[in-house]
């Protein structure tokens, strides 16, 4: 117990919190714990947490939380993605803030060191073969390259696979890959094969052998390669009745697997698929909803439980046997009313991490001893936040003017009827691939913290709902999507729960672009609107921006919103500003690769030939979204201010 307050008592001087009196703060500070960890044999624990505004890496003893030693990088450089490679050992990728970027950059890097904090070495990046001045970590030849763990090998004790992407290609991430067997210790590498086609995602079987490899074409089809006596077989010479397919897992050997696929334009499933016959069994479908994860047993390479989110989340166990299938359905029992996952566990599966997280709690991790079925709680990861106080987030459906049921959330304020309150409708980015879940979001739940509703609506084109209902969406962002996120509102004021002269509308991305799309369609059901980094001039989505960039993300423009300029001018905001009403909030970072700042100009270029009147909020150091919480707590203010005047919340 000493060592345990000892250990909360550094984590605490770690990341001190700011228990400020601006509610803007206390959800604008990001997440205090992340990517909590066990080694193979549990004798460490690791997490991810905050110093001086950077990410940290701490190691620890797992049983007296005693610290062990803290990685933590100079001047702009931080811990990104870790893995434990064997007992002792962990691998990392350093990453560097950029101001211009909203994410941490990536450039390749990948360090090691021991639990204890010895035999450092840089493995792998560009730079690997320079040595720092009075540095004393080792380093090896440089590699101008982007390299990712593929696989840590946990019981090899020497090496670990890494998928590298070039630099030197015109093609970027539709490079073809190569993967190399790397050495933990020293960074010695040997290439093992070449991935044949662009954004590869790979496979491998239990003994740690590349059997399977996935990506899209220049056309954004996916395809799917399994390899044989080294070579690389196209699966469409199986002749699978299915399409997207993608492997998940061996099953009970290396001629047969696991994988999600779909029948026409049906929602996904679980396949076993034999790779000598092609014949296909369906193990798994939910007729309305995609798999939402697939969880894997890392002690055997095992597919065992399959989530989905229709509303809430569930499990469908697939081996119902397996350890890690007992042992969920057991701690989903204990702690009742909370989306629970494993996200690590030792290798004889004696213990794991739990996180349990719902929409009123960010996440709590605990450790679990399967032995004697203790479950230990470790750390919050926003602990000053109290969940019994947060807002409640309810699922919805209702039916469409097209006669299509649309499914959604709305967060109600604690403490408060549901009854004609007001609304911020909330539409998500993306349009495609993407969708709202039931789960914490700290802007939701500060505006119902202020007393404001807030509707997520997963409306055509969202991801998750099957191919039909995604492809419903596709040439129809200014039109059928946003009459989704209409006909939803209209739901809530026929139910009552919203008062129809306090509704405004609040998004980022796409999202934005429908805040500013759906106010023209329906002026008078917003009072007010904010658009976040959004699009506003869909052809020059085609000229501007990272999308167009590579040939994949341009045959999807073409797919998703056509090329048909008429068209394309009728469903974009900065040219058909002469309809709005709603009062406008914009807001952008200037370093913006996704929606360039030059989407904004077209808007505001349409806006000032009307002298129609609006805020604006640029942030010139930061791209698509807000990574520094300093400054996602400025843009909350701003919002709060904007939202409550036009709403007329007190």
């Amino acid at each position: 117990m000493q060592y345990y307050r000892f250990f909360l008592l550094f984590l605490w001087l770690l990341s001190p919190l700011t228990y400020s009196n601006t509610v803007t703060e206390l959800f604008s500070k990001s997440a205090q714990y992340a990517q909590v960890k066990l080694s193979p044999t549990g004798e460490f624990l690791s997490a991810i947490t905050s110093y001086d505004d950077k990410s940290v890496l701490v190691i620890m003893e797992s049983q007296s939380k005693k610290l062990i030693h803290m990685v933590h990088f100079a001047d702009n450089a931080q811990v990104g993605h870790y893995e434990w490679v064997n007992d002792e050992r962990i691998v990392l990728q350093k990453v560097y803030l950029k101001g211009w970027s909203d994410h941490p950059l990536y450039y390749g890097e990948l360090f090691a060191v021991n639990a204890d904090g010895s035999r450092e070495v840089y493995l792998f990046g560009y730079n690997s073969g320079q040595m720092q001045t009075g540095s004393h970590i080792k380093k090896n030849t440089a590699m101008s390259a982007s390299a990712y763990i593929l696989d840590p090998l946990i019981d090899d004790k020497k090496y670990m696979l890494v998928n590298t992407i070039p630099w030197n290609s015109t093609q970027g991430i539709e490079a073809f890959q190569t993967v190399y067997r790397v050495n933990v210790y020293n960074g010695k590498r040997k290439r093992e094969l070449v991935a044949p086609i662009g954004r590869t995602r790979f496979l491998t079987n239990h003994n740690g052998e590349v059997k399977f490899a996935s990506g899209e074409d220049q056309n954004y089809k996916t395809k799917l390669f399994y390899r044989n006596n080294g070579d690389w077989i196209d699966s469409d010479k199986l002749n699978i009745d299915l399409t997207d397919v993608s492997p998940i897992s061996f099953a009970e050997n290396d001629k047969i697997i696991y994988a999600l696929g779909r029948e026409s334009d049906q929602t996904q499933g679980i396949y076993k698929i034999n790779l000598t016959t092609g014949e296909s069994l369906k193990v798994i479908q939910d007729p309305k909803v995609d798999p939402n994860q697939v969880w894997i047993n890392k002690s055997n390479h095992q597919l065992y439980a399959v989530e989905l989110f229709d509303g809430y989340p569930t499990y469908a166990f697939v081996n119902p046997d397996d350890s890690h299938s007992k042992i969920l359905k057991q701690l989903i029992a204990a702690l009742p009313g909370h989306h629970v996952q494993l996200v690590s566990g030792t290798r004889d599966a004696s213990k794991f991490i739990i996180k349990a997280s719902n929409d009123r709690n960010p996440g709590d991790y605990y450790q679990f001893d399967n032995k004697s079925l203790k479950l230990e709680y470790l750390v919050s990861s926003r602990s000053w936040l109290n969940p019994d106080l947060m807002a409640e987030v309810k699922p919805i459906s209702f039916t469409n003017r097209d006669g299509q049921i649309i499914s959604g959330y709305i967060t109600l304020p604690y403490g408060k009827q549901a009854k004609d309150l007001p609304l911020v409708v909330n539409p998500h980015g993306g349009p495609h691939g993407v969708r709202d879940w039931w789960e914490f979001d700290p802007q939701n739940q500060m505006l119902a913290h202020e007393g404001i509703a807030v509707l997520q609506i997963n409306f055509r084109g969202s991801g998750g709902y099957g191919l039909a209902f995604e492809e419903a969406g596709y040439l129809k962002w200014g039109s059928d999507t946003q009459y989704d996120i209409i006909d939803g509102t209209k739901y809530l004021i026929e139910q009552g729960m919203v008062d129809k002269a306090r509704i405004c509308i609040v998004g980022g991305s796409f999202g934005g672009y429908s805040a500013l799309q759906s106010s023209i369609l329906a002026p008078d059901l917003f009072k007010c609107a904010i658009g976040f980094a959004g699009v506003y001039d869909l052809e020059l989505m085609f000229n501007e921006g990272d999308i167009a960039d590579t040939r994949s993300g341009t045959s999807y423009l073409k797919q998703v919103l056509g090329q048909d300029p008429q068209v394309l001018k009728a469903m974009s905001p900065a040219l058909n500003v002469d309809k709005l009403t709603a009062k406008l909030m914009l807001v952008h970072g200037g370093k913006d690769d996704r929606a360039p700042i030059e989407q904004l100009e077209s808007l505001e270029n349409g806006l000032k030939q009307l002298n129609y009147p609006y805020e604006k909020l640029v942030m010139d150091d930061e791209g698509h979204g807000f990574y520094n919480d300093k400054h996602r707590a400025k843009y909350y203010q701003r919002m709060l201010n904007f939202l409550k005047e036009n709403l007329n919340v007190k």
